[in-house]
């Protein structure tokens, strides 16, 4: 947690900033995150920073469509708790490195490893690792 402490105190001061506004914040163990939910500014969703989960609804326990989806591809919907702490994970490995290395891999979007591989952990509890082989 020390090594993605800067993506972390990032999240801590929108989150903040969010709870001037109404959202309301929890620590929650199984997603190794403080989460602020019902975020009033975005575009709904949820953004992890670090250990720290910014969501514009009432809770993370609700279904979600993958990347892949929206790409096209028929998949079943997931629970964007499990997809929000695949990247909490992902920070967790890479720290520092995790913000630039996402936005080299193509940011918000469907082609980015970062989403397609926190959808593998969101469906099967494993893989979201990057750059993680099916081999």
């Amino acid at each position: 947690m020390l090594w993605t402490l800067p993506n972390t105190l990032l999240g801590l001061i929108a989150g903040i900033a969010g709870i001037a506004s109404g959202a309301q914040v929890h620590w929650s163990r199984r997603e190794l995150a403080l989460v602020f939910n019902r975020m009033p500014w975005g575009p709904g969703g949820a953004l992890t920073l670090g250990n720290t989960i910014l969501h514009t609804g009432d809770t993370l326990d609700s279904a979600c469509v993958t990347y892949a989806h929206r790409a096209g591809r028929a998949e079943p919907a997931i629970v964007l708790a499990d997809h929000e702490r695949g990247h909490v994970f992902q920070y967790m490995a890479l720290g520092p490195l995790f913000l630039p290395l996402y936005w080299i891999c193509g940011g918000i979007s469907a082609s980015n490893r970062f989403e397609y591989s926190a959808d593998r952990y969101a469906r099967t509890g494993h893989g979201w690792w990057p750059w993680w082989s099916q081999t």
